[in-house]
């Protein structure tokens, strides 16, 4: 687990933004997401920007993806946050 690269992640209000989309929701592809943060958020924001955050997410091992028939689809994945916290609060 890299922690910096956790931190990293959740420096950016658009990647928390991210997150919880993808917490609220189980598995959403990449044009659900994007049309959620633009409708919902009112983000000003291309589908290539969403994309290179979540690389950074995916990175930090935040998000994960599969392939599911032609789509990707986006998972948000609790357990580095959880393995974070664990020393802390513990």
């Amino acid at each position: 687990m890299d922690k910096d690269a956790i931190f990293k992640a959740l420096s950016d209000s658009n990647r928390r933004l991210i997150l919880d989309e993808l917490s609220e929701r189980n598995e959403l592809t990449l044009y659900e997401l994007t049309a959620r943060l633009i409708m919902k958020h009112e983000l000003s924001i291309s589908r290539q920007a969403i994309a290179k955050h979540l690389s950074v997410l995916e990175d930090a091992g935040l998000v994960k993806s599969k392939r599911k028939g032609k789509y990707r689809v986006l998972i948000f994945n609790n357990e580095p946050l959880k393995n974070l916290l664990k020393g802390w609060i513990e």
